[in-house]
């Protein structure tokens, strides 16, 4: 499954996450919740793309922004 990042969070070591929403900042130190986001962070490291692909998808997306005339 892929999917766009949400809200920023950092995950220092399999012990604490850093979880940024709104309005405030969570630290998260209980087993499940650094499980949880080590998930996410796999999946949004998975998602993305490197290199030429990158380089692809960020061409196409000027082009979007300005065609040519």
């Amino acid at each position: 499954m892929k999917f766009p990042a949400a809200n920023g969070f950092w995950v220092l070591d399999d012990r604490l996450v850093i979880a940024e929403d709104w309005h405030v900042e969570i630290w998260l130190d209980d087993a499940e919740s650094v499980a949880t986001y080590m998930m996410v962070w796999t999946t949004l490291r998975d998602s993305a793309v490197y290199g030429p692909d990158a380089q692809n998808l960020i061409s196409r997306a000027q082009r979007q922004v300005r065609p040519s005339r």
